[in-house]
């Protein structure tokens, strides 16, 4: 872990910080996170006696060693040389690392849009505080660069955040039990969570993110957030926790605190409040990529369905799917909701919930906004039109790149407190 968990329990008066906001002002005074221990060199290994074939006594067998086959090049190869060649590829650009913006990546580039760190991280093969302090490097040689908790420092200190508070909430990866989380009478529909899981809601936004998730388990964040959303408070009303048991199966980057924080918060069971924002499953993706090449790469049975279809192949008249080589209904399932109706429906039974546990809904909810956070929120509303599919406005002037962009501090002070806690 990047900080000690018991310093900035101590430090909040013995209890975890429930909001991130609170979290950074609790580090504003604790300060930086240690740096890491020192690389290891080779005269280290001089001292170090080893057997005449270490790859004999210590190699890693192959999958084909293991009688498995290979049915493709995996995008992540494992292991700290590759994490650090990765690392230092990211850096080199150090324009990118100071302007990077969470909200601004595409969920559904054919290659990642972020650094795609996290499974290195998540498996230790890149240690958090290389990273943190190498970043930090980067910063101190930038006049400018984005906060937290939009920033790559702030993706990292999100980490921690979610570990603080899991370590010491009782039964964080359940709903019953868990003090800080909203109890709600889900749906029990396994044929429809089937549906969800093995891509075949008849989304093609939806099915082809999950599709991506089996077949490289890996999916953007924002990704994440539509098939999350779909699965609990958007569409189909099942518990977050059968969508966490999902993740955890396929997500390389598996994380005991931050999947089950992060589906409490993509469900608006706690930490996320503003739970009226609902993805559409068929605006989200059109936005970012109109011509539908990630769903093409991953539903190929899509693949030959017109652009103005392919988010919404139901619609096209008959003798299109014919010419696609592909009936809705048969080569691929109808849409097994009606969006409206189950956002609608969902909305409703989410707003009651919230009146009748308000005090729970409250503690993982900072009581009141300070006005300087008007800049940031002006910053952030290009992630929140996203979440609405609607058309992005203008963006802001200090993660547009514009000259009259002030230099910021890199690390978490007084002044990066003061910021919002709607984006993941």
């Amino acid at each position: 872990m990047c900080l000690l968990l018991s310093r900035i329990i101590q430090a909040n008066g013995g209890s975890p910080p429930l909001t991130y906001k609170k979290f950074l002002h609790v580090l504003s005074v604790l300060g930086e996170p240690e740096k890491p221990c020192r690389d290891v060199s080779a005269e280290d290994f001089l001292r170090c006696p080893t057997p005449a074939d270490p790859e004999l006594a210590y190699g890693v067998p192959s999958l084909a060693d293991l009688g498995l086959e290979v049915q493709s090049e995996t995008p992540w190869p494992g292991g700290e040389t590759h994490a650090l060649q990765r690392l230092h590829t990211h850096f080199q650009s150090q324009g990118w690392v100071s302007s990077f913006s969470k909200p601004r990546t595409v969920p559904n580039s054919l290659l990642p849009s972020t650094t795609a760190l996290s499974p290195y991280l998540s498996l230790g093969c890149l240690s958090v505080r290389t990273f943190y302090h190498r970043l930090s490097s980067v910063y101190a040689q930038s006049k400018n660069h984005s906060l937290p908790p939009v920033s790559l420092q702030g993706q990292v200190l999100w980490r921690e955040f979610f570990y603080t508070v899991a370590s010491a909430t009782p039964n964080f990866t359940k709903m019953e039990g868990n003090p800080i989380c909203l109890q709600i009478h889900w749906y029990h529909e396994p044929e429809s969570l089937e549906k969800w899981r093995t891509a075949r809601t008849g989304f093609p936004w939806i099915d082809a993110i999950m599709t991506q998730l089996r077949q490289e388990g890996w999916i953007h964040h924002l990704a994440r957030h539509a098939v999350a959303c779909f699965l609990t408070r958007g569409d189909l009303w099942i518990s977050w926790e059968e969508g966490m048991k999902v993740f955890e199966e396929f997500l390389l980057d598996a994380d005991y605190s931050l999947n089950a924080g992060n589906w409490m918060w993509l469900s608006a069971s706690a930490f996320f409040h503003k739970y009226t924002r609902i993805f559409c499953p068929v605006r989200f993706g059109r936005r970012t990529d109109p011509q539908g090449q990630y769903l093409r790469k991953y539903l190929p049975v899509l693949k030959n369905f017109p652009s103005q279809y392919i988010y919404e192949p139901w619609k096209a008249p008959k003798d299109v799917q014919l010419s696609a080589g592909c009936i809705i209904g048969k080569d691929y399932p109808c849409p097994m909701v009606c969006h409206t109706e189950a956002s609608q429906r969902n909305l409703g039974l989410m707003r009651q919930v919230r009146t009748e546990q308000q005090k729970t809904a409250e503690l993982t909810r900072d009581v009141t906004d300070d006005p300087m956070e008007a800049g940031l929120k002006r910053e952030l509303q290009e992630e929140e039109e996203l979440l609405e599919g609607a058309e992005p406005r203008s963006r802001s002037k200090r993660l547009s790149g514009s000259a009259d962009h002030k230099s910021r501090p890199s690390s978490w002070t007084l002044e990066t407190v003061r910021l919002s806690e709607d984006v993941t």
